[in-house]
């Protein structure tokens, strides 16, 4: 029973040092750019969207498709940093482990 109970202990500390990783990943920020710099998107490891700035360049009334297909490239490549910044972070508390949906 004794190792039940130190397993639980580990457990909750594991849980509780998750839970920390997890509020600090709100407050990391990741950056991705398109069009060389052209459009900047700023992502927080939470997925949320801070910042979009836009080089007024590409802001060409005749051509809109360009300027929306910069925005959704760099907006990918910003979730993808997050999803990256995600498993680094959060990755440690599950290595070794195969839990289906965990990250």
């Amino acid at each position: 029973m004794n190792n039940m109970g130190g397993m639980m202990k580990q457990m909750q500390k594991m849980q509780k040092q998750m839970q920390k990783a997890q509020e600090e990943l709100k407050e990391k920020t990741v950056e991705a750019t398109a069009g060389g710099g052209a459009v900047k998107i700023t992502a927080t490891g939470d997925k949320r969207i801070t910042d979009i700035e836009i080089d007024e360049d590409v802001v060409d009334p005749e051509d809109i498709e360009m300027l929306q297909d910069l925005i959704l490239a760099a907006m990918n490549e910003a979730l993808s940093k997050v999803d990256d910044l995600v498993e680094q972070d959060m990755g440690k508390f599950t290595k070794g482990m195969n839990i289906p949906g965990m990250f």
